[in-house]
């Protein structure tokens, strides 16, 4: 596995200044600033890109895992929504509220909610994110008869 890369650069005072950040790929490159982060001004800010790294990775994680228990999922939707706190030292991840759905042929609500927390404590992302509570919420989709 290869090294992965992204470059943030920042000008100017905390909340006057701008930054931008850029992954390595290329595929992204967007201004943030303290509004984007800690108000309600439109825009990205390192949060969201750290909820949009456990969401993607944990859909695909998941999606891995039930092929190779022989349930392979038609489809893994995952939603990571990250909340911002502050406490003695200062502003802090407090929480991450994770919601999956999966649309999976052969497997019922609870063994889909064991597979789904077993990869919450799995993923690559999740277990960088190990010191962050993220909680868990995960819906079994039934497929539609064709």
């Amino acid at each position: 596995m290869g090294e992965r890369k992204a470059n943030a650069e920042w000008t100017g005072t905390l909340k006057e200044g701008t930054g931008n950040i850029s992954l390595g790929s290329g595929v992204y490159s967007g201004p943030f600033s303290f509004d984007t982060r800690f108000g309600e001004a439109s825009g990205t800010n390192p949060e969201e890109l750290l909820g949009a790294a456990l969401a993607g990775c944990y859909s695909m994680a998941l999606n891995a895992h039930l092929e190779r228990e022989n349930t392979p999922a038609k489809n893994i939707k995952a939603e990571a929504k990250v909340y911002v706190g502050k406490d003695d030292e200062g502003f802090l991840i407090n929480r991450i509220d994770l919601e999956t759905e999966g649309e999976v042929d052969g497997l019922d609500q609870a063994a889909f909610e064991a597979a789904a927390e077993h990869i919450k404590k799995t993923c690559i992302i999740s277990r960088a994110l190990a010191a962050t509570n993220i909680t868990l919420k995960a819906t079994l989709i039934k497929s539609q008869a064709a």
